[in-house]
């Protein structure tokens, strides 16, 4: 493995912008001045196989706390001048080499400049301590990719969009609250981190003495984790299967553990993130204001998935007419991972090229 350093961001954003814009690939190694020094694996990792259709290259980027994340950007290959942009990250635990970078790589396919991206403390991203999660920072981290595909001479400022999947369909949908320079947002397969950590899965511990529990529980985490000076992870996926587990249990393990997903950088796959992450998602509600977005949004669920609820209650509380529910039939929480038949990507398409259309 190769390591890509990363100079002054000023300089580096010119450096990125003008060889895409020219078409090169990135390929010079580059000197750390102040910022983290990450390693970037050169070789195609992913859990899927790359297209000829679009270039590829890895970029890094700063967030607002001074973390700098890394990415991958697909270009429609040859494509020229001021392209419509749109941020990918996801699932919640993932790595961009799985579902993100998929969405990723297709939707430029279709036409535009995409950006997937590694959340803060996990991955190839910067960060400590590693494999936290936290309800601000990663908002921010999607405000963030926008800051950088904003110095892209081959951006179009006004036609940048976003796109989360599974607990990052929700920091999406957070984000296009908070951030007035995203113009459409879409979620796919949308978990609510703050409501399924507060009120449990289908609000079933909705009461001050079951989240009472957990928070005893969780501090009782963080006092071993400081004593230890460790923070002890959430072993991931469970694997192997209970022979009683849900249904959805199995197939996330489908998906994670197995060929089909499985990826050594993601949490998921192995040790899972922080215990003590939960703590922040409790007390702090992401989606407290998302009937205000002005913005495009469209949610895009499975009819069979488990976690439907998030996105149906979701769009209960959006207002305007630019506000979009797809549910997908026969589709299961992990068909919108991974599987080409099923991802309707023909309307996710169609929607950021109606909302990301300078006329809106």
């Amino acid at each position: 493995m190769k390591k890509i350093q990363v100079i002054t961001m000023i300089t580096f954003l010119t450096f990125a912008g003008a060889l895409a814009s020219s078409g090169r690939t990135i390929e010079k190694e580059i000197k750390s001045i102040d910022m983290d020094t990450l390693e970037l694996t050169k070789e195609w990792d992913k859990t899927f196989p790359q297209s000829d259709k679009v270039e590829h290259v890895k970029i890094i980027f700063h967030n607002r706390y001074g973390i700098t994340l890394a990415a991958d950007l697909y270009k429609p290959r040859n494509a020229r001048g001021h392209l419509a942009a749109i941020a990918v990250s996801g699932p919640y635990g993932a790595v961009k080499e799985q579902v993100s970078g998929r969405y990723a790589q297709t939707l430029a396919e279709y036409g535009f400049l995409t950006l997937a991206f590694d959340p803060s403390f996990y991955g190839e991203s910067g960060g400590e301590p590693r494999y936290l999660t936290s309800p601000e920072i990663s908002t921010e981290d999607f405000s963030a990719a926008v800051d950088y595909l904003l110095t892209r001479e081959d951006v179009d400022a006004e036609r940048i969009g976003i796109l989360g999947i599974c607990g990052w369909g929700g920091f999406a949908l957070n984000a296009a609250a908070n951030d007035t320079r995203i113009k459409a947002t879409v979620t796919s397969t949308m978990y609510d981190m703050s409501r399924v950590n507060a009120k449990g899965y289908f609000d079933a511990n909705d009461n001050a003495d079951a989240r009472y529990r957990l928070r005893q529980a969780l501090n009782v985490q963080r006092t071993k984790d400081y004593l230890s000076g460790n923070y002890e992870r959430d072993g991931g996926v469970v694997d192997p299967v209970p022979e009683d587990a849900p249904l959805f249990v199995r197939q996330y393990h489908d998906y994670y553990k197995t060929e089909r997903g499985y990826h050594h950088r993601s949490p998921n796959s192995t040790k899972g993130i922080s215990k003590t992450s939960s703590l922040a998602f409790i007390n702090m509600p992401i989606l407290s204001y998302i009937d205000e977005i002005r913005g495009a949004v469209l949610l895009v669920h499975g009819a069979e998935a488990h976690s439907r609820y998030f996105s149906e209650d979701a769009y209960k509380r959006l207002t305007g007419d630019n506000k979009e529910l797809l549910i997908v039939p026969g589709a299961n929480h992990t068909d919108l991972y991974d599987n080409l038949g099923v991802i309707p990507f023909d309307k996710i398409s169609d929607f950021f090229k109606k909302f990301l259309n300078r006329n809106n």
